[in-house]
């Protein structure tokens, strides 16, 4: 998969529509990865934008030397930190949004129609909160080990510590025993 660095090249050598390609690459991707944090995807896709535009008015705090795709994960993470530090203990939501975000939840839904995602994204749920992001970011966001470790702002060691914990606390489900049972 191209990572977006040379489309990224492109747009600073002034090839302005090369940062579109970097927006298709990464968009969903952070929108996502921040939904995680959120539980809001208004507010999710919000911070996806956010970070993209870190990138595109501070064109030269990136300096390829990480993959840019790690580089982007640590801002967006640092953005949803901040946004659930500051976000107000009670939300509102106006009635067309909660039919869009409705929409939203059921096409989710549809992306985890095989019956193994869905528990398996099930029991990652059920994980710590450290440990579920070392999960999303090596093995959904095929970051590796030293780049999650950048955006978690651990060391390599320890997101080795808290992918085995991962693995074995899911080997350890009841769910996903039966489901290998079967």
């Amino acid at each position: 998969m191209e990572d977006g660095a040379s489309s990224y090249r492109r747009f600073l050598e002034g090839d302005e529509s090369a940062f579109d390609e970097v927006q298709k690459i990464y968009f969903d991707r952070l929108a996502y990865y921040i939904n995680r944090f959120t539980q809001d995807f208004h507010a999710a896709e919000d911070l996806a934008v956010d970070t993209l535009l870190e990138l595109l008015i501070h064109r030269n705090r990136y300096h390829f030397r990480t993959p840019l795709n790690a580089y982007l994960f640590a801002i967006a993470r640092n953005k949803a930190l901040n946004y659930l530090r500051k976000r107000d203990h009670f939300h509102t939501v106006s009635v067309d949004d909660a039919e869009e975000l409705a929409d939203r939840a059921s096409l989710e839904e549809d992306l985890l129609t095989d019956e193994r995602n869905r528990v398996l994204m099930r029991e990652l749920e059920q994980l710590p909160e450290e440990l579920r992001e070392a999960v999303h970011l090596v093995y959904f966001e095929d970051l590796t080990y030293e780049e999650a470790a950048r955006v978690m702002r651990k060391n390599r060691k320890q997101v080795d510590n808290l992918l085995t914990r991962a693995k074995n606390a899911l080997r350890q489900s009841e769910v996903l025993q039966n489901m290998v049972n079967k």
